[in-house]
């Protein structure tokens, strides 16, 4: 395994960028900004090697940009509703930057803060110190995210923190998909398998009713491989509240510290396959709604909504607030520990 590094000048210090090489020469590049990943080159059927993550020309870009691409929200990823919270009877008010609600950890949070890297044997970790406080949120917060990358195309994130007060911590990644490249256009027909055959119903902000309804007989229903846009134009709640899938599922068979499969996104046209692992409970799944605006893409290109999928495993949105969604609380003396996995291939047929 080959690790190059580079850095770029920005107003937070140098944002250094490693990239991490296999025998075969496909690649995934990493971003202190954000403890994100900037590029994942995988081969197609026919060997051909492309970029399925969708990114920006300009390294400087991905601070705050609206789309999050690629980077480790924090300290909360998804929302909390009207931005509060309680521990043992204690209110916490977060900033609101989304509607009615906190989102992603508020305006900053963990993903426009330039994480401090390293390289550790075939490794790239990425560490970050949350002050009691930051965004409302409370306790000093040290958060780690490990990311390996295999000789066969799989990509580990391993997500770790620690706090010195009761705190509320929700971590995931938010790549955006489009296996044909990054530069390819709509991803509505892109096949998804989602092994989850509930998912959580909200209200018009987005924000989680309580319930955990079936998704049978729904457009929510990806039980069974479906192309992403076959239903996306349904007269159906959820649907019309994002102007597309913005909606969290709960993973079957769910059990803690234990990686599940959480979701298989294929593309017919280039052969890719993206088989998705995680420990978390759940999966949110985001069709690039509001893509179009986004910074000039890695191609020098112009990105519209529906152009990719992101795909983000997670603790549920606003579990703080439901006492029936796996508790996101993290005390002193106790380890955040999630891990996920993505999993390129292809499908010779």
């Amino acid at each position: 395994m080959e690790i190059t590094e580079s850095n770029v000048a920005s107003p937070q210090g140098d944002i250094t960028l490693y990239t991490i090489k296999n025998k075969s020469g496909a690649y995934v590049t990493l971003s202190t900004m954000g403890a994100g990943v900037v590029a994942a080159v995988v081969p197609d059927r026919e060997g051909a090697l492309a970029d399925v993550v969708l990114g920006y020309k300009n390294p400087l870009d991905y601070i705050g940009d609206g789309p999050c691409a690629g980077k480790i929200p924090g300290r909360y990823a998804n929302r909390i509703a009207g931005g509060r919270f309680k521990i043992d009877g204690k209110e916490y008010q977060l900033a609101i930057n989304n509607g009615p609600n906190a989102l992603h950890g508020g305006p900053t949070g963990f993903m426009n803060r330039n994480w401090h890297g390293e390289v550790k044997g075939d490794k790239v970790v990425f560490t970050y110190h949350s002050a009691d406080g930051e965004e409302g949120y409370p306790g000093n917060l040290d958060a780690k995210a490990v990311y390996s990358w295999s000789e066969d195309n799989r990509l580990t994130l391993e997500l770790t923190a620690e706090s010195d007060k009761k705190t509320v911590v929700n971590l995931t990644n938010h790549c955006y998909f489009n296996l044909d490249g990054e530069d390819a256009g709509s991803a509505l027909d892109h096949v998804l398998q989602l092994y989850a055959s509930r998912y959580l119903p909200t209200d018009d902000t987005l924000v989680p009713t309580g319930e955990m309804a079936s998704v049978e007989g729904t457009p929510m229903d990806f039980t069974t491989a479906k192309a992403v846009g076959r239903d996306i134009k349904e007269e159906f709640p959820a649907l019309k509240y994002g102007k597309g899938y913005d909606n969290c599922w709960v993973i079957d068979n769910w059990h803690k510290h234990t990686l599940a499969h959480a979701a298989t996104l294929r593309s017919g046209r280039s052969g890719r396959v993206l088989d998705i692992y995680t420990t978390q409970p759940a999966v949110q799944v985001y069709t690039g709604n509001w893509l179009t605006g986004s910074p000039l893409s890695k191609s020098g290109k112009e990105y519209h909504d529906y152009d990719a999928v992101a795909i983000e495993c997670q603790g549920m949105p606003d579990a703080p607030n439901h006492r029936n969604f796996p508790s996101q609380l993290l005390g002193p003396g106790e380890q955040y520990r999630q891990t996920i996995m993505f999993d390129f291939k292809t499908d010779k047929n």
